[in-house]
């Protein structure tokens, strides 16, 4: 299952097609094609309570839309990007910056590094909370050579009044 943009509980395209997520174009089109008749609303039959709504054209229209995703390589791999995301709970990052990008306010004992969001805030680290991670930053707001075996790092970081996120990349050598 995967959490829809309404925060309720759907079905997987593939879920919808009943196949694996492993599943192979012309295994996919085989169960589109099964679906598609199994939900078609002119397919459906009369019953007594026809005067009973149904879910059957909602249903017929989310095989439609699986079909239309699951069908061309591209626009799958991107589904299976963002269902592997959601399974996750992998924060969607806006952009990559490196210390380099980012502002330096040095005070008596921290140094602040910030970085201007689209919203006019900051995204902002100090560098007693890289000290904590292992990455020591000097006044000037240079990365202190580690050890040799510490290479880089990363730190996502959330703008101080919006949603956005950014990864701060630290290389270490």
């Amino acid at each position: 299952m995967v959490l829809g943009s309404n925060m309720s509980i759907q079905k997987t395209l593939y879920e919808i097609l009943s196949v694996g997520e492993d599943a192979t174009h012309e295994e996919i089109r085989v169960a589109y094609k099964a679906a598609i008749l199994n939900t078609h609303p002119d397919k459906a039959r009369a019953t007594v309570e026809a005067c009973v709504p149904s879910n059957e054209p909602q249903e017929f229209l989310s095989v439609q839309k699986a079909w239309e995703i699951l069908s061309h390589p591209e626009s799958r791999a991107d589904y299976n990007k963002q269902l592997l995301s959601s399974r996750q709970n992998i924060e969607i990052i806006a952009s990559e910056i490196e210390v380099g990008d980012m502002i330096i306010e040095s005070t008596a004992d921290t140094v602040e590094l910030l970085y201007p969001c689209r919203c006019g805030d900051y995204f902002s680290i100090t560098s007693c909370e890289l000290g904590d991670m292992g990455i020591l930053i000097s006044k000037d707001g240079e990365v202190e050579p580690q050890a040799a075996d510490s290479v880089s790092a990363s730190v996502v970081l959330g703008c101080g009044s919006c949603s956005l996120k950014i990864r701060l990349v630290i290389d270490r050598t």
